[in-house]
């Protein structure tokens, strides 16, 4: 393992984007062979009380959750790290972002990731989508919305170590309650919290019976895994600019691919971040030439291109107040066990829960409207 951690690092940036593709290039394939989508299995479960693709979702992250502890155990990465854990919980921003991006991407068909793959299959709207989503995402970073991210993440702020506690963590939390070692707690938050997920997915016979939505789950959470292994072992606390370890995101992500590719002379070489997203977008492209399911598709009408251009942008502004999306914090954070992560994966859910109601009630207002009665 040194041997693999020195290559790592000495060849760091090389390293992460080949990792980068690599990791991204699965979960291209693994998003379009098993159609996961966060938005598309609440919207099962709201209209037809199929709960498969959602526990699909809580399968990655439970997933993820274990692996990396053992990543954790092994020396391979330090989770205490990333930017999930940090000393102080943005709860008020973690629940603003997650409705806002959970309200956004209803109105526009998909989360990040999703519409990310859907390029990848010539759906041309996606493209205008994550457009606006990497822009409003920089505007919401350092741009015209940065000063108001700012006021909203520094209000309200929960910090751990007022109440004689380490981390924001459940596994230190654990620990400190309980008087045992970090590594006890990290077991004991993330064995309760992975147990009890994978007893509501399994205790389905109708899950147990599909295998597709097994294969999403458990290859999801295996690419978040690979994720945190590669940039672990990449990290390099000696570097000038060292690089947090982290695993897969999408939001900034995307702006991140949209500035790299207007400034490529400056920096040749992508993160790892532009690379799951060049990695994403191929695995979509094979999958879709080699089924022959590409097709090149665009907006249906103006109502059609405003309600998704508009999802996107909150989807930007949103994924930026809470650090994440539906894969970055409700798989990516949720894996190490940070209490904003999970705040966050509650607040995408409820707004996109109320982002379905909505559409419905407006769906039905113009039905009522079309009745002769109403004319």
């Amino acid at each position: 393992m040194d041997t693999i951690r020195d290559l790592a690092v000495t060849y760091a940036p090389t390293s992460l984007a080949l990792g980068g593709l690599m990791i991204g290039l699965v979960f291209g394939l693994i998003v379009f062979s098993t159609n996961f989508c966060a938005m598309g299995s609440i919207s099962d479960v709201m209209i037809f009380g199929d709960y498969r693709r959602f526990r699909a979702w809580l399968l990655a992250g439970a997933v993820a959750i274990l692996g990396v502890q053992l990543l954790q155990f092994t020396g391979i990465v330090d989770v205490g790290l990333a930017m999930f854990v940090s000393p102080n919980v943005s709860w008020l921003a973690n629940i603003i972002g997650g409705l806002l991006f959970g309200f956004g991407m209803v109105l526009s068909g998909g989360c990040v990731s999703r519409n990310l793959v859907r390029v990848g299959t010539g759906d041309l709207r996606s493209l205008f989508i994550l457009m606006v989503v990497g822009l409003f995402a920089y505007m919401t970073i350092g741009g015209i919305f940065g000063p108001l991210r700012v006021e909203i993440q520094q209000l309200n702020l929960l910090a751990p170590s007022n109440f004689a506690l380490s981390s924001q963590s459940a596994g230190s939390l654990t620990a400190d309650f309980l008087g045992v070692s970090l590594q006890m707690g990290r077991w004991l938050s993330a064995g309760l919290i992975a147990g009890l997920v994978l007893i509501f997915c399994f205790k389905d016979a109708n899950f147990r019976g599909s295998p597709l939505h097994m294969i999403a789950g458990f290859g999801i959470g295996g690419c978040i895994i690979a994720g945190w292994a590669v940039t672990g072992l990449s990290f390099d606390e000696f570097a000038d600019q060292p690089q947090a370890p982290t695993s897969l995101t999408f939001v900034r992500a995307t702006g991140d691919t949209m500035e790299y590719l207007r400034r490529f002379t400056a920096n040749t070489i992508p993160s790892f971040a532009i690379a799951t997203v060049f990695g994403a977008l191929a695995g979509a492209v094979l999958g879709a030439v080699s089924t022959g399911r590409f097709h090149l598709a665009t907006f249906v009408d103006n109502k059609d291109t405003l309600r998704n251009l508009f999802g996107a942008a909150i989807m930007g502004i949103g994924g930026v107040f809470a650090l994440g999306c539906t894969i970055g914090q409700a798989i990516t954070g949720v894996s190490t066990l940070a209490l904003g992560s999970f705040i966050t994966f509650a607040a995408i859910v409820s707004g996109a829960v109320i982002g379905i109601k909505s559409l419905e009630k407006i769906a039905l207002a113009g039905a009522n409207q079309d009745l002769p009665g109403h004319r």
